[in-house]
């Protein structure tokens, strides 16, 4: 068993400023505590299988359903369910906190430039 350590956000949010690429920093069961920033638009998408939590950290982004959006702010969240189309955007930085089972893939079945099939463990 691994030694048990508490996490610091504002220090793992400071190791990078790549927007749109999630970090793992943690593991529960079978899903990946991670933590990403975006700015701009994401892209469409949908996960068949996996539901996802988006906790906002620090600024706050809409989360765009096909019927409608729903503004999120910090200290709030979001669940998507499995096979809801969605889009992320956000017109300033924002830092969330995901949590997602170990098998998604953050851009579900459109692959593309923003695709992160193997996020880095920080």
């Amino acid at each position: 068993m691994s030694e048990i350590e508490k996490i610091n956000l504002k220090e793992k949010f400071s190791k990078f400023t790549d927007h749109w690429s999630p970090k793992v920093i943690g593991q529960l069961n079978q899903q990946l505590v991670k933590v990403v920033k975006f700015r701009g638009d994401f892209v469409w998408h949908s996960h068949e299988n996996e539901d996802e939590l988006f906790m906002v950290i620090d600024g706050s982004f809409t989360m765009e359903l096909r019927d409608k959006s729903i503004e999120v702010n910090e200290g709030e969240l979001v669940i998507i369910p499995k096979g809801t189309e969605h889009r992320p955007v956000a017109k300033k930085e924002v830092s969330i906190l995901l949590f997602e089972p170990n098998t998604i893939i953050n851009t579900g079945e459109v692959l593309n430039q923003l695709t992160v099939k193997n996020p880095e463990n920080i």
